[in-house]
């Protein structure tokens, strides 16, 4: 892994929407620059009707914030389409982020109208990174989400990443792999993303190179030849029955073997996978080859996977390509970055989006997110979301309720509770504690299995609840109530 981050390759402080500029002029102009204020980031909705989503995209996050700023080509440009004047043109120069950000760690998962993100600073600051935060979380997030799901339908068998020539651009294409390695994929095809994040990078042959040779055996064999420790042979360029699989043990029995080798796998990318593979399976066994591992492509997600191992077939590991890495079935997230609070003479005083549509009624408050485990089992109970500065007493009983259905309480007890967000930046200096790709990805395992299996339901999984704080309620109760007089 070199030293360079992803993000650290381009300035981005100019991927932001053009709004986010033109109010910050207006904040600037009305002597509102400095006015510290609270923005919540956080999803409506889990892709594809899913009990949970995975939290992904925090270290990207990190580096575009670390290295914020405006250069003198991004000021001429600025000049150039709009009428900005001297004075914000001066103040975008000596830009510098300073504000406090939280976040929830990586490999997390994560529910519905619980702030992610929290940012607090000046207004022009919180606003203006509005944009790159969106895109970066709910571009891993929701890759992150649709692995998890494609991992959980493989049953312990690896699900290889294959998508990097179907993702929509590069950096998809790298960091859509990256999330894929956090949310428990065994490994990618991509090259530049194992150079990058040191994620296990795979692949062995294209029907190319069987084209390229006069028969199917002598591709096979000039290959056993050139990688005799990882022989992995794709067999269904032409039939995989007939030749295929007869080829890829001739090659066993006739090149590896001699040489104090075993075949590892072979490859199928076509056909009906759940026969071909039970066919391949028998055909291997009988000549001795039950160490041979049989992987399958073509098109999969995890309803196709779970479908296949119902079906009996003999598969050990899975390439998933378009369906994961462009997350086909619900391709957006649906992150949005909201105000909440702002400060004025050291007062913190709410702020609401309200709605006809009683889900995109924002909750108000500088606030904190908390997690409740049974102490017995450890598997999480709810997530609540209370104003900053309360406290959880976890020997004593604790009553939560649902915030649209405020008749639905339970009184919670022999229960553990953690605090979700954690400070990533104070005053805009970094100090989160970086963790290792693999520390994330073993996180992610351990807090998945944390969930109850029936909120990881495909179809129709049990909600979990992400309650307020009766203090919380309260005060969006009272926003609410005032603002309809």
């Amino acid at each position: 892994m070199n030293g360079v981050r992803w993000n650290e390759r381009t300035n981005f402080t100019m991927l932001t929407d053009f709004y986010e500029l033109t109010m910050s002029k207006g904040y600037l102009d009305h002597d509102m620059a400095e006015t510290i204020a609270y923005f919540d980031l956080f999803f409506r909705s889990v892709p594809e009707g899913g009990g949970y989503a995975v939290m992904a995209g925090l270290e990207q996050m990190i580096d575009y914030l670390k290295t914020l700023q405006f250069t003198e080509d991004d000021l001429e440009y600025l000049r150039s389409v709009q009428h900005f004047d001297e004075r914000f043109i001066d103040y975008l120069r000596s830009f510098k982020f300073s504000c406090d950000v939280w976040a929830v760690p990586e490999g997390t998962p994560i529910f519905p109208n619980e702030p992610i993100v929290k940012v607090r600073g000046p207004v022009i600051q919180a606003q203006m990174i509005e944009t790159m935060l969106l895109v970066t979380i709910n571009h891993q997030s929701l890759i992150a989400t649709k692995t998890s799901r494609i991992v959980r339908a493989a049953r312990g068998r690896p699900v290889l990443e294959f998508g990097a020539r179907r993702a929509q651009g590069y950096d998809a294409s790298v960091l859509g792999a990256r999330a894929a390695y956090i949310a428990g994929a065994a490994g990618t095809s991509c090259t530049i993303c194992g150079q990058h994040f040191g994620i296990p990078i795979l692949g062995t042959m294209a029907h190319s190179w069987v084209q390229m040779f006069d028969s199917e055996y002598e591709a096979f064999a000039a290959y056993a030849r050139s990688y005799p420790d990882n022989t992995v042979l794709l067999v269904d360029t032409y039939n995989v029955l007939e030749i295929g699989v007869p080829n890829a043990i001739r090659t066993a029995k006739e090149v590896l073997e001699p040489m104090g080798h075993r075949l590892r796998g072979i490859r199928i990318d076509s056909g009906d996978l759940t026969y071909l593979s039970l066919e391949a399976r028998a055909l291997l066994d009988q000549a001795g080859l039950t160490d041979c591992k049989i992987t399958v492509s073509n098109a999969l997600d995890e309803y196709i996977i779970r479908d296949l191992l119902l079906q009996g077939a003999a598969i050990d590991s899975f390439g998933v390509g378009e369906r994961l890495i462009t997350s086909r079935a619900e391709p957006v997230f649906g992150g949005v970055y909201k105000l909440s609070a702002i400060e004025v003479n050291g007062q913190i005083i709410p702020k609401m989006k309200f709605s006809e549509n009683a889900g995109k009624i924002t909750n108000p408050c500088n606030k904190e997110v908390w997690r409740f485990y049974d102490r017995a089992t450890g598997k999480a109970i709810a997530d609540l979301v209370t104003q900053a500065g309360e406290e959880i007493d976890d020997q004593e009983p604790y009553e939560i309720f649902d915030p649209l259905h405020t008749w639905k309480r339970k009184t919670l007890t022999n229960f553990t509770v953690r605090r979700l967000l954690e400070p990533i930046f104070v005053s805009g200096r970094l100090i989160y504690q970086r963790q290792s790709i693999d520390d994330l990805r073993r996180y992610c395992q351990q807090e998945l299995d944390n969930l109850w299996e029936s909120v990881k339901r495909f179809e129709n999984p049990q909600i979990y609840y992400v309650d307020l704080s009766q203090k919380l309620w309260d005060i969006k109760d009272t926003i609410l109530r005032q603002h309809q007089e």
